[in-house]
């Protein structure tokens, strides 16, 4: 099953985010890939230098047009730039209630830029939180959803809890933003039941785009049949490998090696 992913996100002009690394780690991962772009960014490795959003009824048209022709088998949002964005896409989705989600809540960017005001965000947890099937916060998006202060795996284990209460149905709750040599993911499933990924951090600078890769990476398995479970961790060994062959581009947070899979020849050194 081939799986066809609609990518719903903000344009990254350095193509290590945003809908260049949605599209590019879907096909990597054997899937199809599709969009509909929210906003245009002017970004490189060293932060976002500007924001044109896209009208609301452009952004549900081009969801429209895409799943009444080509269909989707799953939907993932990123960067959703503005509360009226937000209730377009919800508003398209509130018709497609057999189309899973994977909600990525774009928020901060890794260069600490802000992405969603208030208003917005109070929409992602109103309009879209109940929608997802999973919600793949780091520790910064999760306190803003959560309003709490996020220091250890116990603390993320209240947050994501709290997040099903508000309406998520599974959380991925990503550790990389906590001060550890280890790194824990925190998985929790729609029956309250959890598991803890770990693995040692990779010490790299190169870490841009890594949760909308990391997203779009499940949001492709999903589309292509396999369990939540089954579909996080082939995403995060995908990550994984493309962090650790990340190309090193930029004088900031470079981009990581989306299409590591598609030319292994590169890396049996």
């Amino acid at each position: 099953m081939i799986g066809r992913v609609l990518t719903v996100a903000g344009s990254d002009s350095g193509g290590g985010a945003g809908i260049q690394a949605d599209l590019k780690t879907i096909m990597a991962l054997g899937g199809f890939g599709m969009s509909a772009i929210t906003a245009l960014t002017a970004q490189n490795t060293l932060g976002v230098f500007g924001v044109e959003a896209v009208s609301p009824a452009f952004v549900r048209q081009q969801m429209q047009v895409v799943l009444d022709d080509l269909g989707a088998d799953c939907c993932k949002t990123g960067m959703l730039s503005n509360a009226a964005i937000v209730h377009a896409v919800a508003d398209e989705l509130s018709l497609r209630s057999e189309l899973p989600l994977v909600l990525d809540p774009v928020m901060v960017s890794t260069s600490g830029s802000v992405l969603l005001d208030a208003e917005a965000v109070e929409a992602v947890m109103s309009r879209l939180l109940p929608r997802a099937l999973v919600v793949t916060p780091n520790i910064p998006e999760a306190e803003v959803m959560t309003g709490l202060v996020i220091t250890d795996l116990e603390e993320m284990r209240v947050a994501a809890h709290q997040l099903q209460k508000q309406g998520a149905q599974a959380v991925l709750l990503k550790g990389g933003h906590l001060r550890s040599d280890d790194l824990e993911d925190l998985l929790v499933f729609s029956d309250g039941s959890e598991v803890v990924l770990r693995g040692e951090r990779l010490k790299t600078l190169h870490t841009h785009g890594t949760g909308c890769t990391l997203a779009s990476a499940i949001a492709t398995g999903i589309a292509q049949g396999t369990n939540l479970d089954a579909a996080v961790r082939r995403g995060s060994q995908y990550l994984r490998l493309a962090l650790s062959h990340a190309p090193g581009l930029g004088q900031g947070h470079g981009p990581v090696d989306h299409g590591v899979t598609i030319r292994p020849e590169w890396h049996q050194s």
